[in-house]
């Protein structure tokens, strides 16, 4: 337990951080789960549409350092290659 002033300033910001950045990840794989929803129900245009939707949302996250870079590329490929699969 955080016994000095700063110390307990440092909990504070911490726990504020933590419940921030839970939630912008939340919104990430929430973005992510709506293109998989669109390729799922066969809809070509849906899932293009839900795909360009999450990219900058992956993005933004990742330049703020919620997901890692590399992580994003990851996500944004797979998506993307199932997104140009289904339409062809």
């Amino acid at each position: 337990m955080a016994n000095s002033p700063q110390a307990k300033k440092r909990a504070r910001q911490s726990e504020k951080r933590r419940t921030h950045n839970a939630s912008l990840r939340s919104l990430v794989r929430t973005n992510i789960k709506k293109v998989l929803a669109a390729i799922d129900s066969g809809d070509a245009e849906q899932a293009k549409t839900a795909y360009a939707s999450a990219v900058p949302v992956i993005d933004r996250m990742a330049d703020k350092g919620i997901i890692h870079k590399n992580k994003a590329a990851r996500h944004k490929s797979r998506l993307n290659a199932q997104v140009k699969a289904l339409s062809a």
